[in-house]
């Protein structure tokens, strides 16, 4: 994939099914973190070049540390915040 042909949202999670992301844009994302009882929405806006790099990260680089979430999953997660 290359950034010519990314088609967003793009939807990852941890494996371990703790962080979930739906990454928007190169410059921002949403990510859903489980952590016991809470459940919490943090949106992220790039503005210094180690978030960009986070997000390329998530977008193109993501096998070592995510795997691919269903946009049906990320979402039923959201909705019950």
């Amino acid at each position: 994939m290359n950034e010519e042909t990314v088609i967003y949202p793009l939807y990852r999670k941890y494996a371990n099914n703790k962080s979930f992301y739906k990454i928007i844009s190169p410059e921002k994302f949403e990510e859903i973190q489980l952590l016991k009882d809470n459940r919490t929405l943090h949106v992220f806006e790039a503005k210094i070049l180690p978030d960009r790099n986070y997000i390329h990260d998530l977008t193109f680089n993501y096998k070592e540390h995510w795997v691919v979430c269903e946009e049906e999953e990320y979402e039923k997660i959201k909705s019950s915040l």
